[in-house]
């Protein structure tokens, strides 16, 4: 294509990869012509633009570009006489995917059965309840996914003209919409990438309101010891400065030391980040009083919308004291989580802040698309349409009623660590192995390994507080595999006591030794003091389906500290 244009006489660089970049023309006269045949170039400015090319592109692309410039050439001849672009300094000399992965599948038989292999290896939802607390691992229903798959929504680019994807954007809207409807907030940006981005967002916007009013001091943010880790990081990343309050033994915001904190900076205090309910798995009851101390000394208060799955429908964080919050749409509102792929993290605002949100003059961008990851907006718009009203509300209650259930069947084994004043919890609860490490030896990740035995994926460790477990069972578990987990939970505290009784060495123990993979139980040397029907099969409910762990336990904190690198040293980079 660059050669086409340079042989008639069109400017173009050199040294490109996979953009041409060509000056000296009329572009508007060029993107006219280019939209008339369905074709988006890149806009710069008066006099020039920029084509993309990837993989897909074929010659007759080639010809149909070259005649918006009224290029006619013969694209065959070129394609083979004409020599890369690329830089020599850029090319890649080594080898790559040498892996066999990479060369030994011809066929999709093949190739089907390597993903099954790799699916059997996997311990996820469509097998077990992953009761991860604090991250809202819920059912991500197929029909909600299917629309993804649409090129009407997966292939559009997201700085397409807005007159091309008028239904895209009516659904995005829609979205907002229902967003501003659930939280009790005024607007919605769904820029943010992930929550953590939504974090950012939701604070730059507190300081660009701050700075509105003449109050550039404010730089002080009030942070609860029990909040998540990334809201310091958050704070710190948009210039304030952290103060951390202190929690009550009830899990709560030490309300008198809020106030003292206020007092101490109110000068200066620019903002509060609180997680409701907390990240200590309960209903903060003084919320409202929280809020109400944070505006009386000139501050504005961040919601954290991480547990947000315990609200929807019972409370709305717009209308209860909260002035920004961001929202997990791959938690509450059934985005799968992405394992590093694309998440959306909306940030939500009440009416004053509204113009401080991404893409205004003031907070330009948060992200290099307007409407973030737009291309799986579809499956939340699916969740809350399918849904309805009526249907989030229950699903709320359902999520709340399963942590409270779980909660109660397994206090006489494991102690509940925060309750709120009746003795309930929120949509999570944490049991404290504390005690029972301490008088038995077994620590928490030994109870990990030991539910996958039991065919569990483990509940989150040492958050938010060490030596403890945090399960949130969500409302997509039935009361069948609610029981299915307390009963595994309930034969491991058997475990546990047997241990503790001396029946079975500290250090060699169903517990220390698990997870046990299959060779494990069908070698030939069985040496341990325990039965191997024990190791593979602790409940006979596992004899309908079993998961083999495909290998043993891992000493990680080791690897921690004993880094290995495969990659080239960092000399070889100067």
């Amino acid at each position: 294509f660059a050669t086409g244009l340079k042989n008639a006489g069109v400017a173009v660089n050199t040294g490109f990869f996979d953009t041409v970049h060509i000056t000296g023309i009329d572009a508007a006269m060029i993107h006219a012509a280019a939209r008339a045949q369905k074709c988006n170039l890149r806009e710069i400015d008066a006099m020039q633009l920029a084509v993309a090319f990837d993989e897909t592109c074929t010659r007759s692309h080639v010809e149909a570009l070259w005649s918006l410039f009224g290029v006619t050439a013969d694209v065959e001849a070129l394609d083979a006489s004409t020599a890369d672009e690329l830089p020599a300094g850029l090319r890649r000399t080594s080898q790559f995917m040498t892996h066999p992965v990479f060369n030994t599948h011809h066929s999709e038989h093949e190739l089907l059965r390597y993903l099954r292999q790799l699916s059997d290896k996997d311990l996820a939802m469509d097998r077990t309840m992953i009761p991860l607390g604090s991250c809202t691992m819920k059912l991500n229903a197929t029909s909600e996914m299917i629309p993804v798959t649409w090129p009407e929504f997966g292939a559009i680019h997201p700085h397409a003209p807005s007159e091309q994807v008028q239904g895209y954007l009516e659904m995005i809207h829609e979205l907002e919409a229902m967003l501003v409807e659930i939280t009790g907030y005024d607007a919605v940006s769904l820029q943010p990438n992930a929550g953590s981005q939504g974090e950012f967002a939701g604070l730059l916007a507190i300081r660009a309101y701050h700075r509105s009013r003449g109050d550039i001091h404010r730089n002080v943010c009030l942070i609860p010891s029990s909040a998540h880790g990334t809201n310091a990081a958050s704070a710190a990343m948009a210039g304030m400065r952290v103060v951390v309050v202190e929690c009550d033994n009830e899990g709560n915001v030490d309300v008198d030391d809020l106030k003292r904190r206020a007092v101490e900076f109110s000068d200066a205090l620019s903002a509060l980040m609180v997680t409701y309910p907390s990240t200590h798995g309960v209903f903060e009851e003084r919320i409202g009083e929280i809020c109400a101390v944070v505006h009386e000394y000139g501050g504005q208060v961040y919601l954290d919308g991480a547990n947000l799955n315990a609200l929807v429908g019972t409370a709305k964080p717009g209308q209860f004291g909260a002035d920004v919050s961001h929202l997990n749409l791959h938690k509450t509102f059934c985005i799968p989580h992405g394992g590093g792929g694309p998440g959306v993290g909306p940030v939500a605002v009440k009416a004053h802040l509204a113009p401080f949100l991404p893409g205004s003059a003031a907070v330009p961008a948060i992200a290099a698309a307007p409407f973030g990851s737009a291309s799986i907006l579809p499956i939340s718009w699916m969740y809350v349409t399918m849904m309805g009203g009526q249907g989030l509300t229950d699903a709320t209650h359902h999520a709340i009623l399963n942590a409270n259930y779980i909660a109660k069947r397994l206090a006489a084994h494991y102690p509940v660590l925060y309750t709120g004043e009746h003795g309930l919890v929120a949509h999570e609860c944490i049991l404290d192995v504390r005690p029972i490490t301490q008088t038995t030896g077994v620590s928490v990740e030994d109870i990990a390994k030991r539910l996958v035995d039991y065919g569990f994926h483990a509940p989150t460790m040492a958050f938010p507080v060490a030596g403890t477990l945090m399960i949130e069972p969500t409302e997509s578990e039935a009361l069948a595999e609610l029981d299915l987990f307390c009963d595994a939970m309930i034969a491991v505290r058997a475990e546990i006591d047997a241990v503790g009784r001396g029946e079975w060495p500290r250090d060699d123990n169903p517990l220390h030794n698990a997870p046990h993979t299959a060779d494990d139980v069908c070698a030939d040397d069985w040496t341990h003091p325990y039965p191997r029907e024990l190791a593979a099969y602790p409940l006979a409910s596992l004899r309908h389906s079993k998961y083999f762990a495909p290998v043993s336990r891992i000493d990680g904190a080791y690897g921690d500290r004993n880094v290995v690198c495969s990659c080239p040293p960092l000399d070889a980079y100067r």
